[in-house]
């Protein structure tokens, strides 16, 4: 006999007659008194007989049911486990960013996992690329959520996006009037930049093209976050990845979409040698929501 047939001669021992196990299973009598008869065979058992129109019991079906019983135990605990591992009460997330999409992206991801986990044991931890690189690959986070990320062949992608660039500057900016700012509006502007020595600092190059000799680009910071504090003081103009100011979480500042054909990419990365955990998934899952919703706002 198999687990199937196990279960429906369990669910008819239980219930008493085959309407009643039909019920009980949620299927039709007729499918119920097949997959008896093939339980019977399987077996090699009279399991039943029928006395004054009703199916009674044998003796070698009671003492079947009895170690049957024992066994549904063990398979009830199975499919426990099963359902808890796939919606787990408590499990762990150890996730790495970096520092332009904590303060929206990663935080509201975050915030639909534990709509989901509600228990949820979660640590994050905001890396530049090479040590997020790092913490992926020796496994002390378990997941991670970067822009622009160091490629590394031991580092697979779950998810992918670009973002553009987005011009910030206070309210009472002359440029807060206008609806797209193109380098040639920085012409005499203070431009909060980033060295050249970095990644990001060779985006903005490749952005500002010749109108870079016209702005005044003598203030530096080495991250957009940084570079929006500085704008919100009003030391200058920051241009900025899309993913830093999703969301308006940075009072004061107005924001406007920068012209250029340069693109950020953004990935959820895991280490190629460690297969996802349902809380890995899950987070993966929701970053693509909030990814959408950032889209549209």
């Amino acid at each position: 006999m198999n687990l199937r047939q196990m279960e429906v001669f369990r669910a008819v021992m239980a219930a008493g007659g085959v309407n009643s196990a039909a019920q009980m299973l949620h299927v039709t009598p007729p499918a119920i008194s097949k997959v008896l008869a093939q339980a019977a065979k399987a077996s090699g058992l009279v399991l039943f007989e029928r006395v004054k129109g009703r199916l009674v019991p044998t003796p070698e079906a009671r003492q079947l049911y009895a170690e049957i019983e024992q066994l549904w135990r063990g398979v009830e605990k199975v499919r426990d486990v099963s359902r808890e591992l796939a919606e787990p009460a408590r499990t762990t997330l150890r996730l790495a960013c970096s520092a332009s999409l904590a303060p929206y992206m990663v935080s509201r991801t975050v915030a639909k996992l534990y709509e989901r986990f509600a228990r949820l044991q979660c640590r994050v931890q905001v890396f530049p690329p090479d040590t997020l690189n790092q913490a992926l690959l020796e496994g002390s986070m378990h997941i991670g959520a970067a822009l622009e990320p160091h490629d590394h062949p031991s580092l697979a992608t779950v998810k992918a996006y670009q973002c553009g660039l987005a011009c910030v500057m206070p309210s009472d900016h002359p440029l807060a009037k206008r609806k797209l700012v193109r380098p040639v509006d920085l012409a005499g502007q203070r431009v909060i930049s980033s060295p050249e020595a970095v990644p990001f600092g060779q985006t903005l190059k490749r952005a500002f093209g010749p109108a870079a000799e016209q702005m005044h680009r003598d203030f530096e910071v080495t991250s957009s976050n940084s570079a929006c504090w500085f704008a919100q003081a009003g030391v200058g103009v920051a241009v900025v990845d899309q993913v830093t100011i999703a969301g308006g979480v940075l009072a004061g500042l107005q924001v406007r979409p920068f012209q250029s054909s340069e693109k950020l990419t953004v990935r959820i990365l895991r280490n190629r040698d460690r297969p996802m955990s349902v809380a890995e998934r899950a987070f993966a899952d929701a970053f693509d929501q909030v990814w959408r919703t950032m889209r549209t706002t």
